[in-house]
């Protein structure tokens, strides 16, 4: 079975596979180890867990807001991933409260991008997630953020922005298509204004990826440090100098359990 792997598993010299081998890190169908001494059986299983890569730490806490036998809220920070994927697996927020809330089915219901912060709603088992997520699925859930960006006195809000949103799969800008039937919508409250840069309450009644950076870009006002629009920055994994303007600040739903009215509130601040 030892050269079997090797063979299978050409991204793995053999050296390494030896050594997990030896460290039981292959098992079968059973959870039983394999070693070097195991023959070679044809159509058997064999699972691991691969070797993950060196990640830049997130510097910045989760904050629990809320938890109960179903549920946990928190308060994501900016930079750390929702869920593990790509280069961010260990620094996300799925996979460090696993361990650190000692719940290891926990699972995301919805998702914020790694750049925004704010109230992120989890699932403690399986079993609750269908109903959670249906909510977000089905848009009962009032959502509302908050963001700095750019000021135009040509602006009268509040106001509604309409538009066809496409994020291309590999493509790290979604972009607006002109004349198609809007997709999505976001409504924007001026809250205050100091000088070229004002605080917005944005409301979105769709969820496409990258709905409120673009409305916002699209009118003019680009929120403050988003390294994606109007231009994309090449921004380092380790430079958390300049963390988006951006937030998610509400969550409020029915629960879909029992029907209790939800809300909560994130506690992040939004410096200008």
């Amino acid at each position: 079975m030892r050269d079997h792997l090797v063979h299978r598993l050409p991204k793995l010299s053999p050296e390494r596979i030896d050594q997990m081998l030896a460290e039981g890190r292959f098992v079968d169908e059973a959870g039983d180890p394999i070693d070097v001494a195991t023959p070679y059986e044809a159509n058997r299983f064999i699972w691991f867990h691969r070797d993950l890569p060196d990640e830049t730490e997130v510097p910045f806490e989760v904050t629990v807001l809320h938890r109960d036998e179903r549920i946990v809220v928190v308060d994501k920070p900016h930079f750390l991933s929702s869920i593990p994927r790509g280069q961010h697996i260990r620094q996300s927020v799925v996979v460090r409260l696993r361990a650190q809330l000692e719940l290891p089915d926990l699972g995301v219901a919805h998702r914020l991008d790694r750049l925004t912060g704010g109230v992120l709603l989890l699932t403690t088992e399986r079993r609750w997630r269908a109903p959670y997520q249906s909510m977000f699925e089905h848009r009962q859930v009032s959502k509302a953020y908050e963001a700095i960006a750019g000021y135009r006195a040509d602006l009268t809000f509040p106001l509604t922005v309409r538009s066809h949103i496409v994020k291309d799969r590999g493509v790290l800008q979604a972009y607006e298509v002109p004349g198609a039937e809007p997709n999505a919508e976001t409504t924007v409250e001026l809250l205050e204004r100091r000088g070229k840069f004002a605080r917005y309450r944005l409301v979105p009644h769709t969820g496409k990826t990258h709905q409120l950076r673009l409305h916002l870009h699209s009118l003019g006002i680009p929120i403050r440090n988003d390294p994606f629009y109007p231009e994309l920055l090449d921004v380092p994994l380790g430079d958390f100098s300049a963390p988006l303007r951006l937030i998610a600040r509400e969550l409020a739903f029915a629960d879909p359990v029992d029907g209790t009215p939800r809300r909560f509130t994130s506690r992040l601040p939004l410096p200008w």
